[in-house]
Formats: C-alpha cells, structure tokens, sequence
C-alpha cells in the first residue's frame, strides 16, 4: 500500500506502470486518475485544495486499509494533490491489484467514492468574478449507501 500526498504534479502514465510492474502474482489492475474540470461557464482560473497534514495522510491509509480488508487485493495506490491546481491538471489516481477483476475494479469505485466524500480535503473554485466553496453533494452521498 503507498498512500502520497503531494503538491507538484505527476505522470499518472509513469505511476501505473510502476504499479502495474509490481504486480507479478496479481491478475488484474484497475486504476482511476481524476483530472480539474472546469466550470460549466469556463472561467476556472483555479482550484485550490486545502488540507491539514498528517489528518489527512491517516484518512486516507484508513479508507486504503478498509479496502484491502474488504477485498482480496495485492496492492493499493493512492496519489491525491493539493495546493493550486489548473483545469486538466491531473488531481489524483488510485490503482488497486487483485487476483481477480472484479476484486480490483470493486475496490478501486470504494475507494473513490470514500475519497470523494470522506478524504479531509478542502476545495475553493477560484473564478476572475468569485471565489467558491465546492459544496458536497448529495450524488456523491448517496454512493456511499452501497458500501
């Protein structure tokens, strides 16, 4: 399991295939790289992500250890930025390794709905006319129920 918390940017290419060259005994890997969409308008100039170090390093080995307890996986990757980011800017990636597909594409959706509404990260959407708060929505609740 390798949980990095960063603010410069990274190849997702390069990650997974780190990952992926690890993974001699699995039989698949899944992986999910988010990216900074803009704002429906345009406009985003940029996205801020806040966090409180060393909280959110243990969130986010918390969700990573319910998932390898909950399926049978070889390895987890998460990769999660903060700080300034631009849109299309790589956000962050999680890779998961199992035997099986199915235990790797199951637990790489786990870990990203609960790293979409549980992860303690902050984001303000930075336009030229305001500066807002991204609310949590009710979508991104709701995929937690499955769980």
């Amino acid at each position: 399991m390798r949980i990095v918390l960063q603010d410069a940017a990274f190849d997702a290419g390069a990650e997974l295939n780190s990952f992926t060259a690890a993974q001699s005994s699995m039989g698949a890997v899944v992986s999910f790289t988010g990216i900074v969409r803009d704002l429906p308008d345009g406009g985003l100039q940029q996205m801020e992500i806040e966090h409180y170090p060393g909280m959110t390093e243990r969130a986010l080995e918390k969700i990573a250890r319910d998932a390898m307890a909950r399926w049978d996986l070889g390895d987890v990757l998460v990769i999660h930025r903060y700080g300034p980011l631009r849109p299309e800017e790589t956000i962050m990636m999680v890779a998961t390794a199992s035997k099986h597909r199915k235990d790797a594409f199951e637990a790489a959706d786990f870990l990203m709905d609960f790293l979409k509404s549980r992860a303690p990260f902050w984001k303000k959407e930075q336009s030229a006319t305001s500066d807002d708060w991204v609310a949590s929505k009710q979508a991104d609740e709701d995929a937690l129920k499955r769980w």
